[in-house]
């Protein structure tokens, strides 16, 4: 596969109310994750929590692994979650957006009722393409976002407001068990300033992370000019933070999601560090026809293996070129690894 190509395909961002919108060229459920059942001043119940059977982990990891026989999956690390971990028991169908744009994905495009009723369908496919895995729905929201205006610190990017993040928690209510996932985009800020201003939601049970290279302008670049980058010491950061929020509240694991789509976005993968705290998902983010997001997940995402594996699909984006069409779960859960996280923009 031609790597520039590949590269020049998916560096595509746009700027929509001055917001830069993430659009990246771009066995048996034995655990059971406590979620956020509370009414504002986010008050959770907690659900007992199975210990983990480390030989169904094991063959659930198998499973994923779907037949690969190179030895890379599963993820030879023997690193059991603690108790409540969600993944490989549950397969995580995620909403992604911002509320402040329909343009930045289907979480903000449509009226909650309709987005989450569609969100719905979405489950019930993957559900009949992989009944053996249960599906966990999830919404994942952009709370820091590149932007095409440096602001007044010159950091290109825009803190949602807090009343924002409130009402996606509101929204994650009107289904059962519904998990919420914050999203990152530093842009000329770091994820060292960024990440612990969103602790007070972290705490929460259904909370979980994720980062998104892309727009982590490290050469001082303004984002979408080009494609940014995060190394394994800042993915380690997170995870470390995470984790002690996870050790100090006495939380289930988190899920931690990492946005790939070329090689550079991510550097010395080899030195991620999961822990028994967070599981961590590298997520194919890329848009395109099948044949072409299959390749990069095969490039960036199956060729440097970590924990778990997601697989971005874009209502819109991955309809520009033929076969103009989205790839389907049977097709997905054909894949080596199987992800066990889908994402919907």
């Amino acid at each position: 596969m031609n790597m520039p190509k590949l590269a020049n395909i998916f560096l595509s961002a746009f700027i929509s109310c001055t917001l830069l919108a993430s659009c990246s060229s771009d066995a048996q459920n034995k655990q059971s994750a406590r979620s956020d059942t509370g009414k504002k001043g986010d008050q959770t119940k907690e659900e007992v929590l199975q210990p983990i059977d480390t030989a169904v982990y094991d063959s659930l990891m198998r499973k994923m692994a779907n037949g690969d026989t190179t030895g890379k999956w599963p993820v030879k690390s023997k690193v059991y979650p603690k108790d409540g971990a969600i993944l490989p028991y549950k397969r995580i169908v995620a909403y992604y957006g911002n509320l402040y744009s329909k343009n930045m994905g289907i979480l903000g495009e449509l009226p909650p009722k309709q987005m989450l009723a569609r969100l719905d369908g979405e489950v019930k496919k993957w559900e009949k393409a992989d009944p053996g895995t249960p599906v966990q729905p999830a919404l994942h929201y952009i709370a820091v976002v590149a932007q095409g205006d440096g602001g007044k610190d010159g950091k290109y990017r825009f803190r949602m407001p807090e009343k924002q993040i409130d009402s996606v928690m509101t929204i994650s209510r009107m289904r059962p068990n519904m998990i919420v996932f914050l999203d990152i985009q530093v842009s000329l800020s770091t994820i060292r300033d960024e990440l612990p201003r969103l602790e007070k939601y972290l705490k929460l049970p259904n909370v979980h992370l994720g980062i998104d290279p892309e727009f982590s302008m490290k050469d001082g670049s303004r984002p979408g000019k080009r494609i940014g980058t995060y190394d394994a010491a800042d993915i380690n950061y997170c995870i470390n933070y995470l984790g002690k929020l996870v050790k100090d509240n006495n939380l289930p694991p988190k899920v931690f999601v990492v946005h790939r789509f070329t090689k550079k976005m991510v550097t010395n993968s080899a030195n991620i560090k999961p822990t028994r705290e967070v599981q961590v998902v590298m997520h194919m983010d890329g848009w395109g026809e099948p044949e072409l997001k299959k390749g990069t997940y095969r490039h960036f995402i199956y060729s440097e293996p970590v924990q778990f594996t997601g697989f971005k699909l874009f209502y819109k984006n991955d309809l520009k070129k033929a076969p103009n069409r989205l790839m389907t779960p049977d097709e997905l859960v054909k894949l080596k690894p199987k992800p066990v996280y889908i994402q919907y923009q």
